[in-house]
């Protein structure tokens, strides 16, 4: 930011007489007041720069209007629609672009468009234009490129009664003049919705309670699916190599750090009672806090590793209260992006291990076994579901060596019935699993050894697929055990056929 940064502060009249100004523009190197403004309206008052702060733009009735230099004596351009009830400025240098949004009215469905400073006249003039229903106010969302923006729209009432908080959808707007709604695969709330600072992604947490959460493209298609948990918020590093996937508010703090580039779990550290979150903008650091007038108990900040280890830790004494914190802001480009590491960082601070509150068991139950039922089931992210081998289509050539194999088990299974007419194979239960083994030996040792190390192998694949369902985050080469059954199994079968 410049040195002359305008600033903008209310002012009301004890009547509240009309034709009184009640908003007023400084220059906060100076402190003269430059402007004096009647604002009417208590909704989307605030003045907007640039972020070289060439231009401001304030909304004026069904208007926008634009200053140039921080002269607001001269009015230089105008964007005049019916009803404008919002706008947005686009972020980063010239050219300049802004959204405006429109509500509906009689019927008519409310819409989104941009324009590009200070193109704004005639038909033809505006880059992109996106209607929809259902949309009490909207919030605008430019990326940082200003290529593309993503509008929540939001209602005030849930007609079908499924939400208390009213109805949210999400709609993306390119400046090139594509448009879609973003299909969401979870119904209920809109939590959070953030770029990436690489403008090509976006990530959303969306869903009733626990919350999906999934980085989208620019085609809107789903690029990953973190699953299902306790989370309200996301947050890009600076660089956009790391995100964090948080539950604040009513929920516990825990966060989730996740190395976007190969969607990998870093750490999982819990924040509880924070009400303020912060990435460094050496992107390897972040910020909690603890805040009053949100929370008025245990006020304090702590400073964290994005591994998950607790650097510097401060606590408010308790008379007293914190009531805001922040990081030096610095220019991008600054601090370049460092390679990513998982392995917790050493710290002088001693860990605290978060209180677990046991649940509520009424006197009846208080001397009966524990069952470990959930309300919900947590979704695993999409790389840690078991992915059974069959799922995927087979190639023709796959296809080909398939029929091989069944016809030359048939030919074997044929023969033993010839040699030994009298011993009728015993049919399996229906109940008995696919990969259940048999233990028949083949008097030949080296093929016994084989069958052993195969059973071996195929039970500690079971055993991984088990913990992947309870949510256990797996490494990468305990995934790619489980991605080898089939082959095992194959191997297994051919041996046993043999025998």
């Amino acid at each position: 930011m410049g040195p002359c940064l305008p600033g903008a502060t209310e002012k009301t009249s004890k009547d509240g007489t009309a034709g009184i100004p009640n908003l007023q523009l400084y220059d906060v190197k100076t402190g003269t007041c430059l402007k004096s403004f009647n604002q009417k309206k208590m909704q989307n008052w605030c003045p907007s720069w640039s972020e070289d702060e060439t231009i401001c733009a304030r909304n004026v009735n069904n208007e926008v209007h634009f200053f140039e230099s921080n002269n607001f004596n001269t009015i230089t351009n105008k964007l005049h629609l019916q009803k404008i009830s919002d706008f947005v400025l686009s972020p980063g240098p010239q050219p300049y672009k802004v959204a405006v949004y429109v509500p509906g009215s009689k019927g008519a469905p409310s819409f989104v468009r941009l324009y590009q400073y200070p193109n704004f006249d005639g038909p033809h003039a505006a880059l992109a234009n996106k209607s929809f229903f259902k949309a009490d106010k909207v919030t605008m969302l430019w990326n940082k490129k200003a290529t593309a923006v993503l509008v929540i729209a939001s209602t005030d009432v849930d007609k079908t009664g499924a939400s208390y908080y009213g109805e949210q959808t999400l709609h993306y707007i390119a400046t090139n003049g594509e448009s879609a709604v973003v299909q969401l695969p979870k119904n209920g709330p809109i939590y959070d919705v953030v770029w990436n600072s690489s403008s090509t992604e976006f990530c959303a947490v969306y869903g009733f309670m626990p919350a999906k959460a999934t980085i989208f493209n620019l085609k809107c298609d789903p690029v990953f699916d973190f699953g299902t948990g306790p989370r309200n918020a996301a947050y890009y590093s600076p660089h956009g190599h790391i995100l964090v996937l948080a539950g604040f508010g009513n929920l516990r703090g825990q966060m989730e750090v996740w190395d976007v580039k190969n969607y990998k779990l870093i750490s999982k550290p819990v924040a509880s009672d924070s009400t303020y979150f912060a990435w460094c903008p050496d992107g390897e650091h972040i910020l909690t806090a603890t805040c009053a007038p949100r929370l008025r108990v245990n006020n304090g900040y702590k400073i964290w590793h994005y591994t998950g280890s607790v650097l510097h830790k401060y606590d408010v004494p308790s008379n007293g209260e914190l009531w805001q914190v922040s990081w030096q802001p610095f220019l991008d480009g600054i601090f370049p992006a460092k390679t990513i590491t998982y392995q917790a960082v050493p710290s002088d601070v001693p860990s605290e291990e978060p209180k677990v509150a046991t649940a509520y068991r009424p006197p009846a139950l208080r001397n009966k076994p524990i069952t470990n039922s959930k309300l919900h089931e947590d979704e695993p992210p999409q790389n840690m579901k078991p992915q059974p081998g069959n799922d995927k289509p087979l190639s023709k050539t796959a296809l080909k060596n398939q029929r091989k194999h069944e016809a030359k088990k048939a030919a074997k299974q044929e023969a033993r019935s010839d040699k030994s007419p009298d011993l009728a194979p015993t049919p399996a239960p229906q109940s008995t699993p696919r990969n259940t083994l048999s233990h028949s030996t083949s008097g030949d040792p080296e093929i016994d050894r084989k069958i052993k190390n195969l059973r071996k192998k195929l039970k500690a694949i079971e055993q991984l697929k088990e913990q992947a369902a309870t949510g256990k985050q797996l490494e990468k080469n305990q995934l790619e055990k489980i991605q080898k059954e089939k082959a095992l199994l194959q191997e297994l079968e051919d041996l046993e056929l043999g025998i």
